[in-house]
């Protein structure tokens, strides 16, 4: 028998693909959602990708509150924690590092104290790269999981320090642990691939930016691109693997700058993707539109950088190979067109 799984922030985008990957595979899953309502609007959209959602049942919890986490936790022999709170959540917040970094790591601690008590076997936690890279951006290289980011570097972004304190709350929580539940954390990079539902975008806007023909060109901006789909399995690789238990991995894929990218859609969708620019920004422009651009404020350390992480460890240690990113790219625009996000 598979088993029974929790996940967390089951109105994800990650989690949704991680709940259907878990029921293909056998097992029972229950997801979190902070209001109960949203249940049925996960069970449609895995329902796109999966044959067993009868397998799938929701707890509502939240990663501010005790309540709810404990009978959540009752009966899964795994937790993938998932959850966590984006910029959005803290939009307008007086003070924007604090309103991301208490949930963020107050929020790791409640869940995994919630698992210990449930007697959970393995938690999985989904990190992100960018705790493993050097906190200035200032050098290019090749960077892995024995890497932290400097939670005292002075520029670090609210949701990058976030990021990397809690997963930091995380190992110390498990080091001041003495039962035999395990810990693994999962470093992806940027997420994109098909979207389930219209609904949750995660990531992948700024493919829909791309093909709406919002952005009047391409900034000088690197990414990693990693498709949902197989962070999806590496979540799930990291919760069974015996090797994977005390060990972070670095989940990210090709290197792509965004002029890259929107090549990729002008090439690959034809008329779908007429409105890609193909202008590229000059980094002055960019700095210059950053001053009265808040999004564009926080991709500025990243600006013509080219950081990348290696992701031997989980080809080595759990046998994972992503796909190329030119179709994870591909297979994203058109789930957004057929989603009906941008036109057809």
């Amino acid at each position: 028998m598979a088993g029974s799984v929790l996940v967390t922030g089951g109105t994800g985008y990650v989690a949704g693909w991680c709940i259907a990957e878990l029921l293909g595979r056998g097992y029972d899953v229950r997801a979190t959602v902070r209001d109960a309502s949203r249940g049925d609007r996960v069970r449609r959209a895995v329902a796109t990708v999966s044959d067993r959602v009868d397998h799938l049942e929701f707890a509502v919890a939240d990663l501010t509150a005790d309540d709810g986490w404990k009978e959540a936790m009752d009966g899964c022999d795994y937790v993938l924690h998932v959850a966590s709170p984006l910029g959005a959540d803290a939009a307008g917040a007086k003070d924007e590092a604090q309103a991301l970094l208490v949930p963020a790591r107050d929020g790791t601690v409640r869940v995994l104290r919630a698992a210990a008590a449930a007697g959970v076997r393995r938690v999985v936690m989904t990190s992100a790269a960018n705790t493993a890279s050097p906190s200035s951006y200032a050098d290019d290289g090749v960077t892995d999981e024995t890497l932290w980011t400097d939670l005292d570097a002075p520029k670090l972004l609210p949701y990058r320090r976030s990021k990397t304190a809690a997963e930091l709350a995380a190992w110390e929580f498990m080091d001041a642990h003495e039962g035999p539940m395990t810990l693994a954390t999962v470093l992806p990079g940027a997420v994109f691939g098909p979207v389930l539902s219209a609904g949750t975008l995660g990531s992948v806007q700024i493919i829909a930016r791309l093909l709406s023909g919002a952005m009047p060109g391409t900034p000088r901006i690197g990414l990693e691109v990693v498709d949902v789909r197989d962070l999806a399995d590496v979540h799930v690789r990291a919760m069974t693997a015996p090797e994977a238990a005390g060990q972070r991995f670095l989940a990210t894929g090709e290197f792509l700058w965004m002029h890259d990218i929107a090549r990729i859609l002008r090439d690959g969708l034809g008329e779908a993707g007429s409105k890609v620019p193909t202008r590229r920004l000059p980094d002055i422009a960019v700095r210059a539109a950053a001053l009265f651009d808040r999004s564009l404020r926080d991709i500025m350390p990243g600006l013509g950088r080219r950081n990348r992480h290696s992701i031997a460890k989980a080809k080595r240690l759990l046998d994972w190979s992503p796909r190329p990113a030119e179709v994870s790219v591909l297979d994203c625009a058109r789930s957004l067109i057929e989603h009906e996000v941008v036109g057809k």
